[in-house]
């Protein structure tokens, strides 16, 4: 084997020229495979740091309560109790934090949209804090400033809001202003309270487009709900990859201690409020789901993207099987008269089959592992130079900049599957090789 590993490696110098093309083409697809494979990751990665910021926890212990059978409030009742259980019972757990879900309009003075307000306490989000940023005024007011005002902590005091700058610019407002909130009641009637706008933030894709947030007070308020009900126990979790198995175990504990548990769906809470609504029940029932499930209206890019690097993938091994046989049938035609001499000192068929194999598979692995080096490094630079993309672009990536993230299965993979694939498109010709006679390839003339 040593001795096909020099004879295959001398072969690849002498043929400096075409080494170095095929070497150059293979290394620029997998480089290019690298950067599209890290644009698909960092979207999911983004997708996730954002939704389980916005509005989701890895594993959400939410639910539904109906007063009469076509009710259908998204709401839990005693949720200390239901919070006290989750902590107890998730492995792995990081933090809990409420959420109380709702759904209003929301009016300025010029302009009014609707939008799902999540009323939260500000000092326990995590990952709220470190995710959210402060716009510049110039971002939402003309003539405003290019530096940021207001402050998110003051989120603690009672009537306040967080706007995105979207937001804030459709309302023709800035930080200092009110707006008004208004939502009908369990009642049937409409209620309405004026916020104060304390901070806005930077836009974070479409998910920015319709929430904002209000001191969960404010939502009871505006709801006229008791202290001790919320929308949903949102868990975080040291290990997100876990989320799934969290809420498998989850739903038995809830189920155990006497909770009505809904079968899952995997869906955004509201998507299901037509479906709970035709439902014949009453009282409550715990609704889990993870975090996945919550952004499954806007999963289709992530699969989108999936799809175009696959596809990808297939025409370009196509064409690079191709090529690698092509490149190798004109080898074996040159090198005829070399098989021949090899042969008849006593090398066997099977050796010449290895020794071709062999410098497909060395051209393949070096080209790879070059290539995979290059699209690493490309796509790293990408990530640190901060790209804006234009404001389509980044609405559907879920961020104001491209963020490109190289993970190291998908560079094991790349290079394994290129340099398999180039050995494969090597057996052809080097089967060809392998049934020449020796006597007429001594005697063939290139």
């Amino acid at each position: 084997m040593r001795a096909i590993l020099k004879i295959a490696f001398h072969n690849l110098l002498q043929a400096r020229l075409r080494t170095t093309i095929l070497t150059l083409v293979l290394a620029g697809v997998t480089a290019l495979l690298v950067v599209m494979g890290a644009l698909s990751q960092g979207f999911t990665d983004t997708l996730r740091t954002n939704a389980t910021a916005l509005s989701s926890g890895h594993v959400n212990v939410a639910g539904w309560y109906k007063s009469k059978a076509t009710d259908a409030w998204p709401l839990i009742n005693d949720v200390g109790e239901i919070e006290r259980i989750a902590k107890e019972n998730t492995p792995g757990l990081d933090y809990v934090v409420r959420r109380d879900r709702s759904w209003a309009k929301l009016i300025s003075r010029d302009h009014s949209f609707f939008v799902s307000p999540s009323g939260i306490d500000i000092t326990a989000e995590r990952r709220l804090k470190s995710i959210l940023k402060l716009a510049p005024e110039s971002a939402y007011k003309d003539g405003g400033q290019d530096a940021p005002v207001g402050s998110f902590d003051r989120l603690v005091e009672p009537h306040t809001a967080i706007l995105f700058a979207s937001q804030a610019k459709r309302l023709g407002v800035g930080v200092g202003d009110y707006v008004t909130l208004t939502s009908p009641t369990g009642s049937g009637r409409t209620n309405s309270i004026d916020v104060t706008v304390v901070a806005v933030a930077r836009d974070m894709g479409m998910m920015s487009n319709w929430n904002m947030f209000v001191p969960s007070a404010d939502i009871h308020e505006l709801y006229q709900t008791a202290d001790d009900t919320s929308s949903a126990v949102m868990i975080y979790l040291d290990d997100p990859t876990e989320a799934e198995a969290v809420m498998g175990h989850l739903r038995e504990v809830f189920a155990a201690r006497g909770y009505t548990v809904m079968d899952h769906q995997p869906q955004a809470f509201f998507f299901k409020f037509e479906t709970v609504a035709g439902e014949d029940w009453t009282g409550q029932k715990l609704d889990l789901t993870i975090w996945s499930d919550e952004v499954s209206y806007i999963d289709f890019m992530s699969t989108a993207l999936d799809s175009v690097t696959a596809i990808l993938i297939v025409i370009l091994m196509g064409i690079i099987a191709i090529g690698i046989m092509n490149a190798m049938l004109m080898s074996v035609r040159r090198r005829t008269a070399e098989i021949g001499t090899a042969r008849a000192i006593g090398m066997t068929r099977s050796g010449v089959l290895a020794m071709f194999v062999t410098e497909a598979l060395l051209l393949g692995l070096f080209a790879s592992l070059l290539g995979a080096a290059l699209g690493a490094l490309l796509a790293n630079g990408i990530d640190a130079a901060q790209i804006q993309p234009p404001p389509m672009v980044s609405a559907l990536l879920m961020s104001d900049t491209l963020h490109l993230s190289v993970d190291g299965g998908q560079i094991v993979r790349a290079v394994v599957v290129f340099t398999l694939v180039t050995g494969l498109a090597a057996v052809s010709p080097a089967i060809r090789a392998a049934r020449l006679e020796p006597v007429t390839a001594i005697h063939h003339t290139s």
